[in-house]
């Protein structure tokens, strides 16, 4: 193969991969501001309607860490394909769903299939473009648009409500599909293991039982106080089902489904730590100001999310801007100057008042935050993934996952209590210093560094 064929290979594969990856991230959001068109139409009851979005985000980031290391083991594109497979019949059913147990089923659907799609995807991206610049940049677009599918996410799914059908949201996963399960084969190459070990069984029933535990009391979180035993109780028992887990991988040697080798690796540990707090700040953030924009100014539920679109142009910027970054200063000082720029945004918003003027504050300010957030994001996934082989790198991309989605799904209710109980001001307050704070751990943490030397190269 030529040099020419095996550049317009990755580009295609790069492509392919993205278009994935940004379409799993609309899901995330795209039916947020269409809920109460799907109460009326399916059915949902009031209350029951959270689970349109708990029932995703439990099975994507429960399921997350598990598929990552299948991908190892078993084969990257033939998850991807089979995710996106179950991607595009999932949607399909919740387009033509007339019950709610259809809908949720499909929402399930979708959210196993992101935990499946998006570590083989990234780990498929990650073995494409070698260790360095190229990498760094095309984690930088995949950040980008990722973080654009869930700001555009609401703006999508209010257009589509409003003009054509809610169901719409679903129907167009399904050309995406299948376009992924007719290009993939002929532009990704399959990467496993010549030997393939045993799956550490235990290990993996215990982290996705604990990671569904945590995820469930969180988003109950959202409904119900959080010292309500609906909370506390599956929060109590997702964090002793990950105790346990720790224990048995330190037994299970290399068939450990997480090897304690990889955690031991400061850059991995205290990647994914910042990372979670990326998206928790960030997500949660946007949820807050979704509060203002309907409740205090009167917008409507599409006004409030075009208003993001600005938002989305920032992580854009971020996406573009962090390699170019992590090669003058490295990922470490890369996720410290994105904390700290979007501390600085976000502060502001505490002064935001109920006149409509305050909304070209939040434009700026969110610009800002966003050019900011994702220029964090970048830096953990150039750190999260850096200096490991080929052969872990599904394990890495999951454990990347898998914090990006728990942080989608604890920030949110974590800052709604804070909202609930002081008011929308200082809970966006609480938000900025979660930035500052994040930015100093990184800052002391002597042993999380990736070398800018590393990263070049």
């Amino acid at each position: 193969m030529t040099t020419v064929e095996r550049a317009t290979g990755r580009r295609l594969a790069l492509v392919l991969l993205l278009t994935a990856n940004f379409t799993l991230a609309v899901d995330f959001s795209v039916l947020n501001v269409a809920l109460p068109a799907i109460g009326d139409d399916v059915g949902f009851t009031l209350d029951s309607l959270q689970w349109v979005a708990t029932a995703f985000a439990l099975c994507a980031a429960g399921f997350t860490l598990l598929f990552g290391r299948v991908a190892d083991l078993f084969g990257r594109r033939r998850l991807f394909l089979a995710g996106m497979a179950l991607l595009g019949a999932g949607s399909l059913a919740g387009g033509l769903a007339t019950s709610p147990t259809v809908l949720l089923a499909a929402r399930a659907a979708q959210g196993l299939a992101t935990a499946a799609v998006t570590p083989a995807a990234l780990s498929l991206l990650t073995t494409s473009f070698p260790e360095g610049r190229l990498r760094e940049r095309a984690l930088g677009l995949n950040g980008s648009l990722m973080a654009a599918g869930f700001t555009s996410g609401a703006v999508l799914g209010g257009v589509l409500t409003d003009l054509l059908s809610w169901r719409w949201a679903f129907f167009l996963n399904v050309p995406v599909a299948v376009f992924a399960l007719l290009t993939a084969p002929r532009v990704l190459a399959e990467s496993r293991p010549d030997r393939r070990p045993a799956l550490d069984v235990p290990g993996a029933l215990t982290v996705t039982l604990g990671l569904l535990a945590i995820v469930y009391g969180a988003s109950t979180a959202g409904t119900h106080p959080w010292r309500d035993p609906r909370v506390l109780l599956p929060l109590a028992a997702g964090v002793a089902l990950l105790a346990l887990c720790r224990h048995i991988e330190r037994r299970a040697g290399d068939a450990a489904l997480v090897p304690v080798r990889i955690l031991a690796r400061p850059n991995v540990r205290w990647g994914n730590v910042a990372g979670l707090l990326a998206f928790a700040t960030e997500t949660s953030l946007v949820f807050l100001l979704t509060l203002y924009l309907q409740d205090v100014l009167g917008f409507s539920p599409l006004g409030a999310g075009l208003s993001f679109a600005v938002l989305g142009a920032g992580t854009v910027l971020g996406g573009l801007l962090g390699p170019r970054l992590i090669a003058r200063i490295g990922p470490r000082r890369t996720i410290v100057t994105g904390f700290l720029v979007q501390a600085a945004a976000t502060a502001p918003l505490v002064l935001l008042g109920p006149a409509p003027g305050w909304i070209a504050l939040l434009l700026v300010a969110t610009f800002a935050g966003g050019v900011a957030n994702l220029v964090a994001i970048v830096g953990f996934m150039v750190t999260a993934t850096s200096g490991l082989p080929d052969g872990e790198q599904g394990l890495a991309t999951g454990l990347t996952t898998m914090s990006q989605q728990v942080g989608i799904t604890l920030g949110t209710p974590v800052l709604s209590a804070v909202a609930v109980g002081t008011g929308l001001t200082p809970a966006i307050g609480v938000n900025a210093g979660v930035c500052a704070a994040a930015a100093l751990l990184v800052l002391l943490r002597q042993d999380f560094k990736v070398s800018a030397t590393q990263s070049a190269m």
